[in-house]
């Protein structure tokens, strides 16, 4: 993984959404009622698998220090809508379902209970184990008082020339009410006072996001990288801020707040002006967390904590420094021994050209048959984007229809689209400007687009659009024939490096079909009813899913070959989960690979015996989703966009693409052996909702690294015989 601005948080998280509560369970009184585990715990848990790899001395030290920073951000976020929209909900007396039978407010304490244990071992990893390391191989965060005189004087003219003038202390007083404090800024509560009067103030300095975190000091001959905090170095120059004044003292602090946004959808209003509207106002929401470090005074924070209407149990109090994610910042260093080794995605072998020096031409490498591609091992730049590029400059192409759910800041994939447009094809784009922290960057999006002349919608009442769909048509003699590409990850060529990903391509008439119904249900008014080869939201997946588990239970009981194989980012919902149960005490071997949350409690007897669950992590964003049923025999598998949550199967439009090429069918199968395989470095989840990391043998020996594996694998994979 690595970091960069324009990429969204849903770098790990995947977009934490707090509105995921509605039970969507039948209960029959067959099954105990303490079978889920808590999904806010849960997911605290899979932040701490990501500490757990900055903690692990055998991966590369730069990217140890990228986890740390993912951790942090993964919790900011989980701060602003998870623990928000639960406060939220107690507050306006909405139910919230706690899996485990406990009221609310003890859910609230034992998320804040874990999440300060969380926040302790974060910075003891800084402290303790990666900044020791990176002072070893030569780069320093240092602090104030590691500074010798040259290096002050260097120092003070950096701070006068580029840092003061950007700084704005704000007094607090009678004249001057205590400030809004911006949500994850990272701030300066300073305590002065008068010489003459001797009365002391307060006031607050908030250190400068537009500058560097972490600000590189000047090449002291030493050969070291050398760093020092924005905020210590501003701290240490205070006098320069509060002339004449005497500075008592100073402590770093940090709030977060509700970012959540609540967009009341009415057919009547314009919803882009709505989003707008709501975009303001998370601005402001209120406080939920108050970080400050540990040596702040009892005064300092009594009025902090006054102010802005915090309570105890929301005070966070650790070594500084405080905001991780400066970080990330570290990625940029040229120090390429301390990083993953570079890994070059190879163009998937079946849209290759036959012959040697060819120009590719998609369209007929997709006519030959389905080609399903692996992103990030295989590249999106030579598949997805250059499918949509062709088609773009193709004469015979009479339309493109797409949903875009994130994509990036310079998207050539959206410059695709303008550039059919412009040349007179017919062009949809179904943006979703509700896409959680990405809804300004959406807006802008669906604004340039329109301009080109591209038929911008933004899906229906009520649903976000999640699904992943391109659909060219193209004019072929006297017919006109459907180019389809459906995936599990967005349409963002910098994610797409760092995400792992299915897509597939076909020219099969039946998915032309459902893309054609689908895509006029998504822009007009049709209330579709039938698709063939997909599982689509919120009408038809979970119905879908459910059946195929059930007859695996059948097949099972009857002695036919029964499995079940699910690979998700989130399984939370209730009625998937009692089926699997349900599965389970039929016989049913169920093998489920999860990233994120997972409330489903393998290896209780008489309940799920047959169930295990293993999490994968490591450079890459484990993204995709797969569904596989041995089908009596008759191997079935699907991929597509939905995790195994409420707001998935009930709030979104998704899809699923049925896989029917034995060749991709058997690389699903290899792919979920590899992954479940006791020889391959992984989690475990025991009964009881922990986690095992099982990365050595016994004997001490390192486990295979499933990321790395199935890179070879790919990279030696040969041409498909067709």
């Amino acid at each position: 993984m690595e970091s960069d601005p324009t990429v969204s948080t849903e770098i790990v998280s995947d977009g934490i959404d707090d509105d995921d509560y509605q039970s969507s369970s039948v209960d029959d009184g067959t099954l105990p009622a303490d079978r889920y585990l808590d999904r806010e715990l849960s997911w605290l848990a899979f932040n701490q698998r990501v500490l757990e790899l900055a903690e692990d001395p055998d991966l590369p030290l730069l990217e140890r220090a990228n986890f740390l920073a993912i951790f942090a951000s993964n919790l900011d976020e989980f701060f602003m809508v998870r623990v928000a929209g639960l406060k939220r909900r107690i507050a306006t007396g909405i139910a919230v379902p706690t899996n485990v039978g406990r009221a609310p407010l003890d859910v609230l304490a034992d998320i804040s209970a874990k999440a300060h244990e969380l926040q302790d071992r974060h910075a003891n990893a800084f402290r303790l184990l990666v900044k020791p390391a990176l002072d070893d191989a030569g780069i320093h965060v240092e602090s104030w008082s590691d500074l010798n005189d040259a290096d002050r004087q260097r120092i003070d003219e950096i701070f006068s020339q580029q840092i003061f003038p950007v700084l704005m202390p704000l007094a607090v007083d009678p004249a001057h009410p205590f400030p809004y404090i911006s949500g994850l800024s990272l701030n300066l509560a300073v305590r002065v006072r008068h010489p003459q009067t001797g009365k002391v103030q307060f006031a607050r300095i908030k250190v400068p996001s537009v500058l560097p975190r972490f600000v590189q000091l000047p090449d002291d001959g030493s050969g070291l990288t050398r760093y020092i905090p924005l905020e210590d170095l501003v701290s240490n120059h205070l006098e320069d801020l509060f002339p004449g004044m005497e500075v008592l003292d100073h402590h770093e602090f940090r709030v977060t707040r509700n970012e959540d946004v609540e967009i009341e959808e009415d057919e009547s209003e314009n919803l882009i002006q709505a989003l707008e509207k709501e975009l303001l106002r998370r601005r402001f929401g209120p406080p939920i967390r108050l970080e400050i470090t540990d040596d702040m005074d009892p005064v300092t924070l009594e009025l902090l904590v006054r102010e802005l209407g915090i309570t105890e149990q929301e005070v966070y109090r650790l070594p500084a420094p405080l905001d991780l994610r400066g970080l990330f910042e570290l990625q940029k260093l040229d120090r390429p021994q301390l990083k993953y080794p570079k890994h070059l995605p190879k163009t998937a072998i079946d849209l290759t050209p036959g012959e040697p020096n060819a120009k590719p031409d998609l369209f007929r490498a997709i006519a030959r048959g389905d080609v399903l591609v692996h992103h990030p091992y295989e590249s999106f730049a030579t598949s997805v984007q250059a499918f949509l590029e062709q088609a773009a400059a193709d004469p015979d192409v009479l339309a493109i229809k797409q949903t875009l759910y994130r994509t990036s800041g310079d998207s050539p994939i959206v410059e695709a689209l303008i550039a059919a447009a412009q040349s007179g094809k017919q062009v949809l784009a179904l943006v979703e400007i509700k896409a959680r922290f990405d809804e300004q960057n959406n807006i802008e999006w669906a604004r340039k687009l329109e301009k080109a002349g591209v038929h911008v919608v933004y899906g229906l009442v009520g649903l976000k659009t999640h699904c992943k769909l391109v659909q060219v048509v193209r004019q072929e003699g006297r017919r006109l024939r459907h180019y389809s590409h459906i995936g599990t990850g967005n349409y963002n060529p910098k994610t797409s490096r760092i995400y792992e990903d299915l897509g597939l391509f076909t020219a099969d008439d039946t998915v032309g079909a459902d893309l054609s119904r689908l895509f006029n249900e998504l822009s007009g008014y049709a209330i579709e009813k039938k698709f063939q080869r997909l599982l689509v939201a919120p009408r038809y997946l979970r119905k879908g899913l459910l059946k195929r588990i059930d007859k695996e239970a059948q097949n099972a009981r009857d002695g036919k070959p029964a499995r079940i194989r699910l690979k998700v980012n989130s399984m939370v919902d209730e009625a998937i989960i009692d089926g699997l149960y349900r599965a389970s005490q039929a016989g049913v071997p169920i093998d489920i690979w999860v990233r994120g949350i997972c409330a489903i409690r393998p290896g209780v007897p008489g309940l799920s015996e047959t169930i295990q669950v293993r999490s994968v992590l490591g450079r890459y964003l484990e993204h995709s989703r797969i569904f596989s049923f041995a089908g009596g025999g008759e191997h079935t598998a699907f991929i597509g966009s939905a995790d195994m949550m409420h707001r998935n199967l009930d709030r979104r439009v998704e899809a699923l693409v049925q896989l029917t090429e034995p060749a991709h069918l058997r690389e699903i199968d290899a792919l979920f052996d590899e992954a479940m395989s006791d020889a391959v470095s992984a989690w475990r989840l025991s009964t009881d909702g922990t986690w095992e990391r099982r990365h050595r043998t016994d004997a001490g020996e390192a486990l295979v690294d499933l990321q790395d594996s199935v890179m070879t694998r790919i990279s030696r994979r040969k041409r498909n015989a067709r």
